[in-house]
């Protein structure tokens, strides 16, 4: 029999299991606050990492920091275990629901049976909770649907070992302890240093606002390197990664700007909160990236945008969040 699990649909895998859980074990924290305490905001230009023989653009930390991260700056214990065999993977996890512990997974979605056909593609980052089981399916809070869901066995096998890029192994994980009360504004701090440090004082130039450069020059460069059609396939696969792929580069900063307005409460600092009306500016700034690329992809009437335009649309964002990041760090540093 499934527990009781409220089940909350977010806009990010990662940031919505970490809320459920803690929300679950008697610690309310909202996907933003989640998020934002687990510096998951980030961007890296990877070309020489490949997704589906496409180069890769990150615009989030690592699969498993957010949870990772909030649990340790807020004193919560949790266990973590990857597997090597389905068959063990799958029995651990048919006893931690047996003892009523709600689980997170981390999976491929291309696997899960409960995803739209047009949605199911070979992305194996994908974090969902398992909370109880009904014969041979199981309880699933899936962030990024509105409501549970149920999964077959052999499906959740499967996607828990789905192969490829970012293979999940058979990862899972939960909370074992809470501690007697949660102090947000130490963790708050970290994570805002964490982020604005890896945005603007990392020189390196694939990562943070040096990386949005870079992807910058690529994108100009791309019709003259690859031609017009495979141009317009990377084109629409940075897209993807930003605007399909855990809500990537709009998305994360809404997310971040909702961080920041909560941060502000907490600090007694309104600062925070112009800095939130900012970050949400620079949210728009990205979803115009992606809706100038697509129209262009889509070869519609009236796009007029060439991969130049493209381009300095990108160093524009890279402008902005370079002054906000700056503006950030200054702050939470004094």
């Amino acid at each position: 029999m499934p527990i009781s699990f409220l089940h909350r649909q977010s806009a990010h895998c990662e940031s919505g299991v970490t809320s459920n859980l803690l929300t679950h074990h008697g610690a309310p924290l909202s996907e933003a606050m989640a998020f934002g305490i687990g510096a998951g905001l980030l961007f890296g230009y990877f070309p020489f990492i490949k997704i589906n023989k496409l180069p890769l653009a990150t615009f989030r930390s690592a699969p498993g920091s957010i949870f990772q991260r909030v649990t340790s700056r807020l004193g919560i214990r949790v266990e973590r275990r990857s597997f090597k065999n389905p068959s063990a993977a799958m029995a651990a996890l048919d006893r931690m629901v047996a003892d009523g512990i709600p689980v997170g997974l981390q999976t491929g979605v291309y696997w899960l049976p409960y995803f739209p056909p047009a949605l199911r593609f070979h992305f194996n980052a994908h974090n969902l909770v398992v909370y109880g089981a009904e014969g041979d399916a199981y309880c699933i809070s899936d962030p990024v649907f509105p409501d549970p869901v149920v999964c077959p066995r052999a499906d959740l096998a499967r996607a828990r070992f789905a192969r490829g890029a970012l293979a999940p192994q058979g990862k899972m994980y939960c909370i074992t302890a809470m501690p007697k009360s949660l102090d947000l504004a130490p963790a708050i701090k970290k994570g805002i240093q964490q982020v604005s440090s890896m945005m603007v004082k990392v020189p390196f130039p694939l990562i943070g606002t040096r990386g949005i450069r870079t992807l910058a020059k690529a994108v100009e460069k791309w019709p003259r390197r690859l031609g017009e059609r495979l141009a317009i396939l990377h084109l629409g696969h940075i897209i993807r990664m930003q605007e399909e792929i855990g809500t990537g580069g709009g998305g994360f900063r809404f997310i971040y700007a909702a961080f920041l307005q909560e941060a502000s409460e907490v600090l007694g600092d309104a600062r925070y909160l112009d800095l939130s009306r900012r970050m949400t500016a620079i949210g728009d700034q990205w979803r115009e990236f992606a809706l100038a690329g697509a129209r262009h992809c889509k070869g519609r009437a009236g796009a007029q945008e060439s991969f130049s335009d493209l381009a300095n649309i990108l160093r524009a964002c890279a402008d902005s969040e370079t002054a906000l990041f700056n503006d950030l760090h200054a702050l939470v540093n004094r």
